[in-house]
């Protein structure tokens, strides 16, 4: 059992790296003498099949393609790793609406608008209640940017008159979600937030508004984000980490992606959990399920 508890927790941390869909475009030799060109500006505005609409970012100002990739957060998995996950998919009889939008559909959870990850998103959905990121209470970290060293975590929290197993939360069943774009929906429809990766490429730097569909630049590499929005043509997401973008699309950290054709990857890796409430009511646990954490 002990065994198998650790395969669980394997995969749902390999489930948060997500899928490898990413292989540089870029001679590494060059990656730190490239500079993210305005021409790309040029070239998405001016192509009347783009769909939207490139600005220059100050934040990338004068920073090097290998600048702009240090703070891409998806690596690649083994295959294997996934091994044993579950794949869930969706009755098709299931009515959806031509949109949702988890923000409006749980409107009482700000962290669905927030850096959050999802799971932290699905316990205030399922039990109302804020559940700060799990750094909050075990790992402190001094900031996010790719400059700070992951820390080593330590099994104690921050507030001093808790005890570490009681306060922690849980989550069960890790799994991926079925690429078809009505399981996705139905996914986020029915439990809330999803996790999912995509491919970067260097015109995403220059997102401002609109669908995104990649249109010029190399591959850079991959990022993690959270899909809180699915419609009929598109999905939106919101940036997970230090990349922040400055698209206008409903606040800065969000963009539009087309649905359907899996772009840049994002549909054939979509993972999620569901939360459990052990430490949730006083600390008892009225769930049978395999119990999965992250530490």
């Amino acid at each position: 059992m002990a065994e198998h508890h650790h395969r669980i927790r394997v995969y749902l941390a390999s489930a948060i790296l997500l899928l490898a869909v990413i292989n540089t475009g870029i001679a590494a030799e060059n990656l730190s003498q490239q500079k993210l060109t305005s021409r790309i500006l040029q070239e998405v505005n001016e192509n009347p099949n783009a769909g939207w609409t490139a600005a220059f970012n100050d934040r990338f100002a004068n920073s090097t393609v290998a600048e702009f990739k240090r703070l891409l957060g998806v690596k690649p998995t083994p295959k294997n790793e996934f091994l044993g996950v579950p794949v869930v998919s969706h009755d098709i009889s299931l009515k959806l609406p031509k949109e949702f939008d988890a923000r409006t559909a749980w409107s009482q959870c700000s962290s669905i608008g927030r850096i959050l990850e999802s799971l932290s998103d699905r316990f205030c959905i399922k039990y109302n209640m804020c559940d700060p990121y799990f750094d909050n209470t075990g790992c402190s970290h001094p900031g996010c940017e790719p400059a700070y060293p992951t820390p080593k975590c330590v099994r104690k929290c921050v507030s001093g008159n808790q005890l570490w197993r009681e306060s922690k939360h849980y989550g069960v069943s890790a799994y991926k979600v079925r690429h078809d774009p009505q399981d996705i929906m139905a996914e986020v429809y029915k439990n809330g937030p999803v996790e999912v990766a995509f491919t970067v490429y260097e015109d995403f730097a220059h997102y401002k508004s609109g669908v995104y569909k990649h249109k010029t630049g190399a591959n850079i590499g991959g990022h993690a984000v959270k899909l809180i929005l699915a419609g009929e043509l598109l999905m939106m997401a919101k940036i997970i980490g230090y990349l922040q973008i400055n698209g206008t699309e409903a606040g800065d950290g969000y963009f539009k992606i087309k649905r359907g054709m899996n772009e840049c990857g994002i549909e054939h890796g979509v993972v999620a959990g569901l939360p459990t409430d052990r430490n949730v009511f006083n600390g008892i646990n009225t769930s049978d399920d395999v119990l999965v954490s992250s530490f």
